[in-house]
C-alpha cells in the first residue's frame, strides 16, 4: 500500500505487492503560485519546507514534481538560490487531497 500523501499515490501495486509502472502525481500550475529562491536553511531539505509551508514534511516531492525544469534532483538541487514555484496550500488540497 503506498502513502496517500506520497509520490506513489497514483501507482499502482502488482499481485506481488511491488509497484507496478510509475504514474507521477500531476501537481498543476496555478496562477498564485509563489516564486522563492530556496533559503540555506533548506539546503538538500525539502520535507524541512514542506513542514514548514504545509505542516505535512511527506509532501516534499511536490517541489520536485512543480519545478521538473529546476529540480532534476529532488534532494541535490535543492540549494540555496535555487528558484522555484511553491504551490498554494489550498491548491495542493484540491489536486492532492492532503
Amino acid at each position: 500500500m503506498t502513502n496517500k500523501l506520497g509520490p506513489y499515490k497514483n501507482t499502482p501495486v502488482t499481485n506481488t505487492g511491488f509497484l507496478d509502472i510509475f504514474k507521477p502525481v500531476p501537481i498543476p500550475v496555478a496562477g498564485n503560485d509563489v516564486l522563492y529562491e530556496i533559503l540555506p536553511q533548506y539546503n538538500y531539505r525539502p520535507d524541512l519546507l514542506a513542514y514548514d509551508l504545509y505542516g505535512k514534511k511527506e509532501l516534499w516531492w511536490v517541489f520536485a514534481q512543480r519545478n521538473l525544469d529546476v529540480l532534476k534532483d529532488p534532494i541535490f538541487d535543492f540549494v540555496a538560490g535555487t528558484k522555484i514555484y511553491l504551490p498554494q496550500g489550498s491548491n495542493l488540497r484540491q489536486s492532492i487531497g492532503y
